[in-house]
């Protein structure tokens, strides 16, 4: 298709933060095969941040889902419809984002065949979850009829004042950044473990504890039992994209499956991820060219035990999380 064929794009992800990071290879590649293009990107309320100042992106649309989710939801399709988009490409597979995708007036409608409201795309795909495919290649799948069928990595831009903000800690010697929490528990690595794997790392290491506001307590909790004065407790103080750049420049990150794995790969960051209840084969796992997975090396008949994980372990004994080496984690830093 003609560079001028497409003047307006619309992607919408309306998931989680992750996932928002993982729709931008669609952005990417668009914006090569598109340049004169106005692309859009549709994000739920909180996720914004991850694209504050994107090259590519002419505009970022919010959806506040938390206050008024449906009164905003019809704002946004009116906002949409008004946009006159030649291409609308869904990669959330809920409802609600089906609605505005379906009922959008794009010439193209794009998305999942999950999606409930996929009748009203022009074209719909699987999405095929256990294959080993990587849910990057699955968006990107999408779009192969208007770009070609190269793999694009996610990419984040943290801005100027982003690194301005962070460069203090950067200058203060070698550093690794750990990421100990996730939205699961039975994703996240236990507590005790880290402060086992913290006890491991070279003493002339810096260790900074980064999460969400949320994560502040859980990484207070792992600072102060450390007992080492390098530990920094860095849990909401930091903005999206000015943890990014922190992970971006690490001698080494330490996460789960979880957001921070793929800031990683948005910044071709070293990384290594824990996975304890999900599995790579998911194809949620790191693309950083210097990554490693860990998991459980024994296996067991409960793993995995389900796609998003749980509140705690079905089997009372979180086996995939408490038997995973932390000097194997540690690897050679």
């Amino acid at each position: 298709m003609s560079s001028d064929a497409l003047q307006r794009i619309l992607i919408i992800q309306t998931a989680f933060t992750g996932d928002v990071v993982l729709a931008t290879p669609v952005a990417e590649k668009l914006r090569h095969h598109y340049p004169k293009a106005e692309i859009d990107m549709l994000v739920r309320k909180g996720n914004e941040g991850l694209l504050a100042g994107h090259p590519f992106l002419h505009q970022v649309l919010v959806w506040n889902k938390k206050e008024g989710k449906l009164r905003n939801l019809w704002k946004l399709l009116w906002q949409i419809r008004r946009r006159k988009y030649d291409v609308v490409i869904n990669l959330h597979r809920f409802a609600s984002s089906g609605i505005l995708a379906g009922f959008s007036g794009a010439k193209q409608r794009i998305g999942f065949d999950k999606n409930p409201l996929s009748w009203r795309y022009t074209r719909a795909l699987p999405h095929e979850i256990g294959t080993g495919r990587h849910e990057i290649r699955r968006n990107l799948d999408l779009i192969v009829h208007l770009t070609d069928e190269e793999t694009q990595a996610p990419r984040l831009y943290p801005t100027a004042a982003d690194e301005k903000a962070v460069s203090f800690h950067k200058q203060a010697g070698p550093y690794i950044c750990i990421a100990p929490a996730s939205v699961w528990f039975t994703k996240q690595w236990p507590a005790s473990q880290w402060l086992k794997l913290i006890a491991l790392v070279p003493a002339h290491y810096r260790v900074y504890l980064l999460g969400a506001p949320g994560d502040a307590e859980l990484c207070e909790k792992i600072r102060r039992d450390s007992g080492r004065a390098q530990v920094m407790n860095m849990a909401g103080q930091l903005s999206f994209l000015q943890s990014v750049s922190m992970i971006r420049d690490a001698a080494m990150n330490y996460v789960n499956d979880s957001a921070p794995l793929h800031f990683a790969s948005a910044s071709d960051a070293k990384v290594t991820a824990v996975f304890c209840s999900t599995v790579p084969a998911f194809g949620f796992g790191p693309v950083s060219p210097q990554s490693r997975v860990v998991e459980v090396a024994e296996k067991l008949s409960c793993r995995p035990c389900g796609l998003h994980g749980h509140a705690a372990c079905p089997e009372a004994h979180f086996h995939c999380a408490l038997k995973i080496d932390p000097a194997v984690v540690l690897g050679q830093l």
